[in-house]
């Protein structure tokens, strides 16, 4: 039984781990992404997140699994400053749910490259017909780029 919930334990900690270093990479401002010593300097010295303090140190053991169980407001906290639900980083998010708001994340990413977005704000407004045109051109250079027809992990909404 013991080792059951080691390997639970192990999990949360892995989950924490991998999904805190996810956002890392994925959700910061055009350029480098945030240091620990950002996000907790964000974190500590923010109004927004009330009372909690947090050490790059403290952060650092958290990205690498060596600590899993930060407090609730921790918790809070570093969801608030990546913009994701608390539920995500606790593990607490049905697969379905995750996968969710990872294509979200990537969704923010891509928004970031300008041309990208260009691309987007013109096809506003044209019919969806044009819209399914312009979405099949768009693979058809892919194809061309011997790139599958969709980016990696892209979310199927809107198709049948």
């Amino acid at each position: 039984m013991a080792a059951g919930g080691d390997r639970a334990a192990g999990d949360a900690r892995s989950t924490l781990a991998a999904r805190l270093n996810y956002l890392f990479a994925n959700m910061h401002p055009p350029g480098a992404p945030y240091t620990n010593s950002h996000v907790a300097d964000e974190i500590t010295n923010g109004d927004e997140y009330g009372e909690t303090g947090l050490t790059e140190q403290y952060l650092s053991m958290l990205r690498n699994g060596r600590r899993a169980n930060p407090s609730p407001d921790v918790l809070r906290a570093l969801a608030k400053f990546f913009a994701v639900p608390v539920g995500y980083l606790m593990g607490d998010l049905t697969a379905s749910q995750a996968e969710r708001v990872e294509e979200e994340v990537r969704f923010l990413v891509a928004m970031r490259d300008q041309r990208v977005r260009a691309i987007a704000l013109r096809s506003v407004g044209l019919p969806p017909e044009v819209q399914d045109s312009l979405t099949t051109i768009i693979s058809q250079f892919r194809q061309q780029m011997n790139l599958p027809s969709d980016p990696p992990d892209a979310g199927g909404e809107g198709r049948p």
